[in-house]
């Protein structure tokens, strides 16, 4: 009985949220979705749309949000790859299709990924590397070099990053005599 009145209220509040004609009631509902962290304006346009805000002023919103400066795709991107490459690394493959997922423009995608290669060449190479440093333990419990050495190849391919990014870090740091991966830093 609590799943039922809990969806009937879900939908007794979007439908109050449908009559809403004050365009700052739903600026302030941007806003707070705001507060948690960085959002591209594709997530904060389908968060009041899902929330039941007529399309209009959902429209209304996102354009004086972006005109405020307070939605801007570019620095969202640059920020969430920044954010990867610090505590979640992860190939280009998967930034891009992560990128994506938050509505970001495949241009402006292509943009910040050359720019995060022009400006460090080797950024995936080190993202794997640390990938397999965070899993060296786990790695080292498995004696078979060619086993070891296809896990870590399978890791690497779960994390985004392209065989040949994989084969070639694998190579330099997966050793095959000691059972562990090596040190980096």
């Amino acid at each position: 009985m609590g799943v039922r009145r809990r969806q009937k209220s879900i939908e007794m509040r979007r439908a109050e949220r449908a009559e809403i004609d004050d365009p700052a009631l739903v600026l302030a509902a941007a806003l707070r979705f705001l507060e948690a962290r960085p959002r591209s304006t594709a997530e904060v346009r389908r968060r009041l749309l899902t929330n039941g805000y007529r399309p209009d002023l959902v429209d209304g919103c996102v354009e004086r949000l972006l005109d405020l400066g307070i939605l801007d795709d570019e620095a969202f991107a640059r920020t969430w790859v920044e954010s990867r490459d610090r505590a979640r690394p992860r190939g280009e493959r998967a930034l891009r299709s992560e990128l994506a997922r938050k509505g970001i423009d495949r241009a402006v995608t292509n943009e910040v990924l050359d720019d995060r290669e022009a400006e460090h060449p080797e950024a995936d190479a080190d993202a794997a590397r640390r990938v397999l440093a965070r899993h060296a333990s786990a790695l080292a419990r498995v004696a078979d070099p060619r086993a070891r050495r296809q896990r870590a190849y399978a890791l690497l391919a779960r994390s985004g990053f392209d065989s040949e990014t994989a084969t070639d870090v694998i190579r330099s740091e997966v050793t095959s005599d000691s059972g562990q991966a090596s040190d980096v830093t």
